[in-house]
């Protein structure tokens, strides 16, 4: 069993592996790599999406060995190598504690611990799906895109003391758009006619006013990296609702430092307003409807393919567990009666056709032995 020192330079090999990761960053294809680990885990800490993207930048979902069991009905693959994460020792303070502590918390982080996980390539089961399967699909509709964008201009111009506008393009000297600081106020070309471009444009406007507006503590970084910066939290925001904008510049990444705690001071700031904004996008795709299955006619179900019914299922079997509201789980309950009808008869055709195709199979008795009724 490994003792204390032991246990002690592992964990300082994870974090130096991870720096080392980072370090890689100054690459732009190692970048956007980088960014797409955190559209995936935005909810993690950047220190444990550093360690994720140090050990597989390839992971989209992570869990430990018994959550994938219970909650996904998924198993770990025999041979799989953990990942590892840190996560929070908690005690109970004492009194004492809490007077030299200076504190009137019950409970203190005392220090980390690394725990294993694995992520779901390295599992088999039942699919897993996550309510941007079904937004990707329902934004690839022109209309739902400009929805999610006048409900994102209008939630900031509605409830923050940002000032959203449009103007004419042929105003703006080439630029799809701009922040400015000492009006607060963010202009967008209008007449765009590129809607995912144009709600790109207003992500990265908004980090420029979290990250570099006049009462920002970033706001003295040299352009270059505020560009970079701005870009990075679009890039982020655009990946997390599906939309691919992989062919828009992400800057140079190269124009900054080569220095650990510089890299790492600006990823966690991209980190922070990233985080922000995908649960400004994700609040508003609910309310627009978008991370709902659409709610289509038997016609339509007997339109989808095999493959996409049953990742309908596995959704809507999800989004049950999750609806805040019995009107929501009452719908999502219909839907998901729907799809089930429309595999059960798939089903039945298909092993009709089955034993129409195979007569030498004996067919079952079409009324049971007796002897077996209980």
């Amino acid at each position: 069993m490994p003792n204390k020192a032991d246990v002690k330079a592992w964990k300082a090999q994870l974090v130096a592996q991870a720096e080392q990761q980072i370090l890689k960053l100054t690459d732009s294809d190692q970048f956007k790599k980088y960014l797409n680990t955190l559209a995936k885990f935005h909810h993690y800490s950047a220190r444990n999406i550093d360690l994720i993207y140090a050990q597989n930048p390839q992971a989209t979902q992570v869990a430990g060995f018994k959550h994938w069991q219970t909650a996904f009905n998924r198993t770990v693959k025999r041979g799989a190598k953990a990942i590892r994460i840190a996560a929070p020792i908690i005690k109970k303070l004492t009194p004492a504690e809490q007077k030299r502590l200076d504190t009137t918390d019950e409970r203190a982080i005392i220090g980390y611990r690394y725990l294993p996980v694995f992520d779901v390539a390295q599992t088999s089961g039942e699919p897993v799906l996550s309510a941007k399967d079904f937004v990707k699909e329902n934004l690839a509709d022109h209309q739902n895109v400009t929805s999610l964008y006048n409900a994102f201009k209008d939630y900031l111009n509605q409830q923050t003391d940002l000032k959203v506008s449009e103007v004419p393009l042929a105003t703006l000297n080439g630029a799809k758009g701009y922040f400015q600081p000492s009006t607060n106020e963010i202009v967008i070309g209008g007449d765009e006619p590129d809607n995912a471009l144009k709600l790109k444009t207003l992500y990265h406007e908004y980090a420029h006013s979290q990250l570099h507006g006049l009462k920002s503590a970033f706001k003295d970084r040299p352009r270059a990296y505020q560009e970079t910066q701005a870009e990075a939290v679009a890039y982020v925001a655009m990946q997390n609702i599906g939309v691919d904008t992989s062919n828009y510049s992400l800057g140079y990444v190269a124009t900054w430092a080569k220095d650990t705690a510089v890299i790492h001071n600006a990823l966690s700031e991209i980190q922070q307003v990233s985080n922000k904004v995908i649960e400004l996008s994700d609040g508003l795709t609910k309310q627009l409807g978008l991370q709902e299955a659409q709610e289509g006619t038997e016609h339509d179900l007997k339109m989808l393919a095999a493959q996409s019914l049953n990742k309908s299922y596995q959704s809507l079997q999800q989004q049950i567990q999750q609806a805040t509201s019995p009107q929501q789980k009452a719908q999502f309950k219909k839907q998901l009666n729907d799809v089930h009808q429309e595999i059960s008869e798939r089903t039945q055709k298909q092993l009709k056709s089955f034993a129409e195709q195979h007569p030498e199979i004996k067919q079952p008795d079409s009324e049971p032995d007796q002897s077996l009724k209980r």
